[in-house]
């Protein structure tokens, strides 16, 4: 039984690139849709997508294949795969402009049950030259955040520096999440597996399985529902 889980406005963090922001935020999506919920999935802004060869896969296309879900927003796009800043800057774009975001995603959620934002990057990325960044967008919508990490060397301090900095500026952590568990962990993933709970300050939010993003929509949708705390709709750590 797949429980409603989140509502209103979740922003999908990470600790840095390459942790699995794509593949998490389309297991939320996935839930919420099996779950009957009216859910919209926002990129704030895609970076390393172009025409012609070398394009990366635009994130939300990701999303869409493995959920199911239509309702997508990509906010801005840079063919440079850089931090949304320099990528702006160095196309000669416009930056994202996160105030319109604001104003966007809360007309997103007047209507929707769940409006999951995915950013680029880290927590502290900058999206402009005055320094904006996705836990500014965050603090200012009053909407929580969930923290996607690896469970590589490294994981321990990335994610203390990213759920310290969610603590600062008063944003609520959903908790932490591993965007991808090698299907045969070694002495350092099982190690971090148990110190990533004093990290968090609690149990994972979840972990999603290595190689959950090739996987068609039945097996995702089974893979998510048991990666996932009953919180954001999965079955993950309930006993």
């Amino acid at each position: 039984m797949i429980e409603s889980g989140q509502r209103g406005v979740l922003f999908i963090t990470g600790t840095g690139t390459g942790v699995g922001k794509t593949i998490v935020t389309a297991a939320l999506a996935a839930l919420a849709r099996a779950a009957g919920q009216r859910v919209a999935v926002v990129k704030l802004a895609q970076t390393g997508v172009h025409d012609g060869p070398g394009s990366d896969i635009p994130d939300l296309e990701t999303v869409t294949r493995l959920s199911g879900v239509t309702d997508t927003h990509e906010l801005a796009r840079f063919p440079d795969p850089l931090s949304p800043e320099a990528a702006a800057r160095v196309s000669g774009l416009p930056p994202a402009d996160l105030n319109a975001s604001a104003e966007y995603i809360a007309g997103l959620e007047r209507s929707r049950d769940l409006v999951l934002v995915e950013g680029a990057g880290g927590l502290l990325v900058r999206y402009n030259q005055a320094g904006a960044t996705i836990a500014d967008l965050s603090a200012a919508l009053h909407a929580p955040a969930l923290v996607v990490t690896s469970a590589s060397l490294g994981t321990l301090n990335h994610t203390a520096l990213t759920v310290e900095a969610l603590a600062a500026r008063k944003i609520v952590s959903a908790g932490v999440v591993i965007g991808s568990w090698p299907g045969r962990p070694g002495l350092t993933e099982l190690a971090n597996l148990a110190d990533l709970e004093v990290v968090a300050g609690g149990p994972l939010a979840g972990m999603l399985t290595e190689g959950a993003g090739a996987l068609g929509r039945p097996a995702f949708l089974a893979v998510a529902t048991a990666g996932l705390i009953p919180s954001l709709g999965g079955t993950y750590g309930r006993r």
